[in-house]
């Protein structure tokens, strides 16, 4: 039977399991948590856990009547860039400069690496195009549209069908791209990125990394959410963008979507934390696949929530807000292994098909099969949702047998005798170690004292390792809020609709320089309200936050600053 309400349904669609908070319209909150991937069961987990809310069938169409809104956080961009199934794309250059995207900024993340090993590049084909704009805007040399309009029609007619156009200049001189662009689209091609629209700023590496990574994630974002908005037969649809808030799905872009569930996440802890009088944090979300952690001050001093311009993700560059956000391989579905040795947790993960051992489909030993058999996880408390019916509850004795077997190889190699406790204690403290680095990165390493903060736990596994964690970093306060399991669904549902643009003014910072961010500083304001009013939000509703990023003349590296008088920007360049 269903509810008459109207219901609003908040949803982090993770790695290995999908989050569903529903809103009744009396304010009374449903929590769900399903496997992400289950194919004998559903084709999609976020649409099966309003279904299963409403009371639906499996297949049972969603009646639009009875959601208010659906508010989406997804992985799906993410997954199609770490298992590189994007779109087939092509990219167009200016001449002279095809390789400058694989060549990048010659950055060695691994300094004593004997075999590097450079991640492949997203696009399969680069079409250089003659033409070209000086730095002062002047053309160098003209556009030569016959010969890029047969390039196009022939890259098409190979089966590319997304485009990405980056050429010299082209964020403050833009025709050429504009031309170019107009030829792809006559040419068939359904996605058409274009770096002066994706990212507007200087230095074309970043520029060209970000469009291209756009052109090649946003059709199979696109697809997913037009099944999603086909399936909720036109109830509103928003998506939780890497910035931390969120969009309408039709605005809703590939650059934008990395890291859409972690920054639901992020948002929940800092709105639950600061109800308990908390405001200076550090997050700590752990899933089934990672764990994601990030830094928060939102005392009067501190910066708030924490955006990064530049990015790297699976090896991809890119340049787009996004909240600063540090992951580690360490989650509950981490596989665990000794091999040379040592034990290892991660990188691999079980996900959700399999799944650690003890969910019943053969799947290997992980993090959440040794705090099963240490006791730290109670069957009994865990839903029966496991097995080829996904109805039985976790089977202890698979991974007891799963950690038996790791114990009996480390013994035999390194003559101790293990049991499989102190195989699985010994896998939990590298876990935990992993982890309490990774906070250290982007604390301790920034020259924050994370003593006086708080750790906010959650995901579905946060709570069993909070308080190691704390205890490994001199934390002494621990917040878990009572939907701590689903936080970032509930992050999500919380957070607002945000609109960030973006704007270069590349000038010397001094006293003449105010007139003229002021006129940028307009202009970006007037394109975020006219996308947020066509969003339906009313124009009182509307808050404006202005940063600047400065930098020392000569160097690439900015500090992110509040806005005011070229004065109050060099001081707090300064301090």
């Amino acid at each position: 039977m269903i509810s008459l309400n109207k219901w609003q349904f908040w949803i982090d669609r993770g790695g290995t399991f999908t989050d569903v908070i529903a809103r009744e319209s009396s304010g009374r909150l449903h929590a769900q948590k399903l496997l992400s991937e289950n194919a004998a069961h559903y084709d999609d987990a976020a649409l099966e856990g309003i279904r299963r809310i409403l009371g639906l069938g499996a297949g049972d169409a969603i009646p639009p009547a009875a959601i208010e809104v659906v508010k989406m956080g997804t992985t799906v961009a993410t997954n199609a860039l770490l298992e590189r199934r994007g779109e087939k794309t092509v990219l167009v250059m200016t001449r002279g400069l095809a390789d400058v995207l694989e060549i990048g900024t010659q950055a060695r993340p691994d300094l004593f690496a004997l075999h590097v090993q450079k991640p492949s590049p997203l696009y399969g084909r680069v079409i250089e195009a003659e033409g070209r704009v000086g730095v002062d805007g002047a053309i160098v040399a003209p556009l030569d549209e016959t010969s890029l309009v047969r390039d196009l029609a022939a890259a098409r007619a190979d089966g590319f069908t997304a485009c990405a156009i980056a050429f010299m200049h082209a964020w403050q001189y833009p025709e050429f791209e504009i031309r170019a662009a107009a030829a792809a689209r006559a040419a068939g091609f359904a996605q058409v990125s274009v770096s002066h629209e994706v990212s507007p700023l200087m230095r074309l590496v970043p520029r060209g990394d970000t469009t291209v990574a756009d052109a090649y994630l946003t059709p199979v974002l696109r697809r997913y959410v037009d099944r999603v908005a086909a399936a909720l037969g036109g109830a509103r649809l928003l998506f939780m963008q890497s910035s931390g808030g969120l969009t309408e799905a039709s605005y809703f872009q590939g650059r934008d979507a990395i890291l859409s569930g972690p920054a639901g996440g992020i948002v929940g802890a800092v709105k639950t934390a600061a109800r308990a009088g908390l405001n200076k944090l550090v997050t700590f979300d752990m899933g089934g696949t990672s764990t994601d952690v990030a830094h928060y001050d939102g005392t009067e001093s501190g910066a708030g929530l924490e955006r990064t311009a530049e990015t790297e993700v699976a090896g991809v560059r890119l340049r787009s807000p996004m909240m600063r956000i540090h992951t580690v391989a360490a989650g509950g579905g981490s596989v665990l292994a000794f091999d040379g040795g040592r034990f290892q947790v991660g990188p691999d993960s079980a996900g959700a098909d399999p799944g650690p051992a003890c969910y019943r489909k053969g799947g290997p030993a992980t993090v959440t099969d040794a705090n099963l058999v240490l006791g730290r996880l109670l069957p009994e408390h865990f839903p029966a949702m496991f097995g080829p019916g996904a109805d039985q509850p976790l089977d202890v004795a698979a991974a007891r047998a799963a950690l038996e077997k790791l114990a009996a190889a480390a013994s035999a190699e390194t003559g101790q005798e293990l049991t499989a406790e102190a195989a699985a204690e010994g896998f939990l403290r590298i876990a935990v170690d992993n982890m309490a680095r990774a906070i250290k990165k982007i604390s301790i390493a920034r020259g924050i004292d994370v003593r006086d903060h708080a750790l906010v736990a959650f995901g579905g596994a946060g709570g069993q390792h909070a308080c190691r964690v704390a205890d490994a970093l001199g934390i002494r306060n621990v917040f878990i809020h009572p939907l701590g399991g689903v936080l970032s669904a509930l992050g999500i549902g919380l957070a607002d609709l945000i609109v960030l643009r973006e704007g270069a003014v590349e000038a010397d910072l001094d006293a003449a320089l105010g007139a003229r961010l002021d006129r940028t500083f307009a202009e970006l304001e007037h394109e975020g309200r006219t996308a947020l009013i066509a969003q339906g939000v009313a124009a009182a509703d509307i808050a404006l936050v202005r940063r600047v990023r400065a930098r020392y003349r000569g160097t690439d590296t900015a500090l992110d600053l509040a806005d005011g008088t070229p004065g109050d920007i060099a001081a707090s360049f300064a301090a």
